[in-house]
């Protein structure tokens, strides 16, 4: 049970940021794709998908947001991501807006991976 979930949220991971990435460059170049159907469809069934396994994994390990620091720092992290990936995606009202949201949330996603790989809430921050 735990390495089937632990393989899906970690594929889910890579999809997720793979997309987020590709979506990105495409903002960058005023692409049409964006437009696309299943551009706008993918991204929320993926983060369905990783949403539900980091559930699983958290029950399976029975290590909890508030009661593990660093399962909270991860949380606000990825609080942090969607907030700054929607600016850069949708809602930031210039390129150069956009852009420096893209970045910062690329930023926020290593921050969110250093933790998940030293279950330290400071991540890459700790020195």
């Amino acid at each position: 049970m735990y390495l089937g979930l632990k393989h899906l949220h970690l594929t889910m991971i890579v999809l997720s940021f793979a997309l987020f990435l590709l979506r990105g460059i495409w903002m960058l170049t005023d692409s049409s794709w964006l437009q696309r159907r299943w551009v706008r469809i993918a991204p929320h069934m993926i983060d369905a998908i990783l949403l539900a396994s980091a559930i699983g994994l958290m029950l399976v390990l029975e290590q909890y947001p508030f009661v593990n620091n660093w399962l909270t720092a991860k949380m606000f992290g990825l609080i942090v991501y969607i907030m700054l990936g929607g600016i850069a995606l949708k809602y930031g009202s210039t390129k150069p807006i956009r852009t420096t949201a893209l970045i910062a949330a690329l930023a926020t996603f290593g921050y969110i991976a250093s933790v998940a790989l030293t279950h330290n809430p400071l991540g890459f921050l700790q020195g």
